[in-house]
């Protein structure tokens, strides 16, 4: 890295939600309105982008999963240079930052870079799918706790170190993050630590967006491969007592079975 004399810009980690632009924050907004360039997940929609500053420079350093994607380190070095160049950067993030968003590699390169670093939280899409469903992922009845996890360890599998008892818990509501892929080995090993094969599955696609679709089952018909997903969208696998009497904003026969291995129920 050069030791030449830089001016500083400053760079945002902005939280973009799930998609829906009217789910964005007013700080989130604020921060595209004065970008001098936007750094962007690939799962940022067209409608939020739409928000930066029209002289706003919009570059895209999505990661996804068995496509091209920008490397980390590249990010990571390509927001200090344009800081150094004296720009405002936002760097947006589908979701919030802080949750599976890898922001904690990117605050460590820029403090150690001497760049200001702002966090800008955003609606993460756990919660708007819970508003989508109109439940509450902590309903007093069902569950004692919510956990948020990703579905893959370092080696692209299920994550051998995680809690799996403490995932298997009845009384625990469990949001799945990435995890189409992996959503069979998951619901397998999930049922193998005791939690039963009739709790209620949700498998939510392009949550939030007008293309969302929701999928109700349970977890014996998403180990055998019962549910279809579109692999491609961003998939969110939720899985809970809480779930049961889950309302879907879609039509939907009233009296369909929402926890039966027969039950799949697509929308």
């Amino acid at each position: 890295m050069s030791n030449k004399p830089f001016k500083t810009g400053s760079v945002m980690l902005v939280g973009a939600g799930p998609g829906d632009p009217e789910l964005l924050t007013v700080k989130a907004v604020r921060a595209l309105e004065g970008a001098d360039v936007v750094l962007y997940d690939s799962l940022v929609t067209a409608d939020i982008l739409h928000l930066a500053r029209r002289g706003a420079a919009r570059i895209c350093v999505g990661k996804r999963a068995a496509r091209a994607s920008c490397r980390q380190e590249d990010i990571n070095a390509l927001m200090v240079q344009l800081a150094r160049d004296g720009k405002r950067v936002v760097r947006l993030k589908s979701g919030d930052p802080s949750i599976f968003g890898r922001s904690g590699e990117e605050i460590a390169t820029l403090e150690a870079g001497g760049i200001d670093v702002t966090i800008v939280p955003g609606i993460t899409t756990a919660s708007a799918l819970a508003a989508d469903l109109k439940t509450s992922l902590t309903h007093r009845d069902h569950a004692q706790s919510v956990r948020f996890v990703t579905a893959h360890g370092a080696s692209g599998g299920l994550p051998e170190d995680a809690d799996w008892r403490g995932l298997a818990n009845p009384s625990t509501t469990l949001i799945v993050y990435m995890g189409a892929r992996t959503s069979r080995a998951l619901a397998t090993r999930l049922m193998g630590e005791g939690r039963v094969g009739s709790t209620p599955v949700v498998v939510s696609e392009n949550v939030s967006r007008p293309s969302a679709r929701h999928t109700v089952s349970t977890l014996s018909a998403l180990a055998v491969g019962d549910i279809d997903m579109d692999v491609s969208n961003p998939v969110l696998i939720s899985v809970g007592e809480v779930f049961r009497s889950a309302k879907i904003n879609h039509s939907i026969e009233p009296d369909v079975p929402l926890a039966t291995p027969q039950a799949a129920v697509a929308l």
